[in-house]
């Protein structure tokens, strides 16, 4: 039917148009993870970590101090990462506001450090979600044309559309499974993060309460 042919043919373009983009796409998710890994490495040798002891420690000596300036030293002098130290030293240094006002002080520094990381999370789990598909249709576009090729007798057609076919599901699913990996750790990594900031904010209000 002429209407069949056309809406097919229609169809065909649009899908061969994909390849281009799909492609370019790719190599842009390829590169992604490289700079990704590269991010983990430099983000692993800076990493901090406080243990369960120390952690413990911690709180134990911000609990039993006196005041705001003994409870700035605490935090100051201690190992956690310098981000939490500056929340907490903006929490405990807000003298100037009510208690109530400090409770939602450390609720905006919390969330907006939670807001931070979820959007760092949100590159690999675009790649590792996005790289596959891609993939998927880097493989199917080209072997439309190779089939055809090859019922014309075209081998060389074919073998040009499965070499990209190949290319292509293996840069994205390499792609897609080297973000998950990131993805994975950084999620550990930034899962124990804000367990300690909210257990450290929690300790550090509670003080502050009966001073």
């Amino acid at each position: 039917m002429v209407g069949s042919n056309i809406l097919t043919y229609t169809l065909d373009i649009v899908s061969q148009s994909l390849q281009i983009p799909v492609i370019i796409f790719l190599l842009l998710f390829a590169v992604g993870a490289v700079v990704l890994l590269g991010g983990l490495v430099g983000e692993f040798r800076h990493r901090k970590t406080v243990s369960n002891s120390e952690m413990k420690s911690l709180i134990n000596n911000i609990a039993h101090s006196t005041d705001e300036s003994e409870m700035l030293d605490i935090v100051e002098e201690s190992e956690m990462p310098n981000s939490q130290k500056n929340d907490l030293k903006e929490i405990i240094s807000s003298s100037d506001l009510d208690f109530e006002s400090r409770v939602a002080l450390a609720k905006k520094l919390v969330n907006g450090r939670e807001k931070k990381l979820e959007k760092m999370l949100s590159y690999t789990d675009i790649i590792t979600r996005i790289g596959p598909t891609l993939g998927l249709m880097g493989t199917l576009i080209p072997m439309g044309p190779g089939l055809a090729a090859l019922g014309s007798g075209d081998i060389v057609t074919l073998s040009n559309a499965i070499i990209v076919a190949f290319d292509t599901t293996v840069v994205g699913i390499g792609a897609g499974a080297l973000a998950y990996v990131i993805g994975k750790i950084r999620r550990r990594w930034y899962s124990e993060y804000i367990a300690n900031i909210d257990v450290l904010t929690d300790v550090v209000l509670t003080r502050l309460k009966k001073f």
